[in-house]
């Protein structure tokens, strides 16, 4: 059988972080699972640039202006929807899950998508705790995966061993 590599390796690479202040306890406890993470895996501080934008609504154009930009192997979203009693909760999700798609459609450069879309706020703080279980960690790997899966597959796959 013949498959695609898969790396969890960091080094070398470039990472934009998309990140909302709305929210900002727990958007930053995210951040900080992905900073961490990539760290983990070798990303260098200086290959790993955040950009902090008003809330979740945002998180798509600057995902695709800095997937655009040809500077980073793979962009990571970060934020937090929390539920309220207006339809609001429903096109701010929709908006930031159909744009953060199409960012990564668009360029070719994985986009992971770490937006929280909770009922309420015990339900972020428990996806965001510190270490493992971390939802930012969880998408930092993707995004250090697909960095690496993304280029190999334009490429014929490698027989396994």
């Amino acid at each position: 059988m013949k498959s695609y590599p898969v790396s969890s390796d960091a080094s070398g690479l470039r990472f934009a972080v998309v990140v909302s202040r709305f929210n900002h306890l727990i958007s930053a406890r995210l951040l900080d699972g992905a900073l961490d993470e990539l760290r983990r895996r070798g990303a260098a501080d200086d290959d790993v640039h955040v950009a902090w934008v008003p809330g979740a609504y945002e998180i798509p154009l600057a995902a695709r202006t800095l997937a655009a930009s040809g500077r980073y192997d793979a962009v990571v979203t970060l934020g937090v929807v929390i539920r309220g009693g207006t339809p609001h909760f429903d096109y701010v999700c929709r908006a930031a899950t159909d744009g953060v798609l199409e960012a990564a459609r668009v360029t070719g450069v994985p986009v992971t998508f770490g937006v929280l879309t909770c009922d309420d706020v015990d339900q972020a703080l428990a996806r965001a705790p510190e270490g493992e279980g971390n939802k930012g960690r969880e998408v930092a790997l993707a995004a250090v995966e697909m960095a690496r899966l993304a280029p190999a597959l334009e490429k014929p796959p490698v027989e396994e061993p």
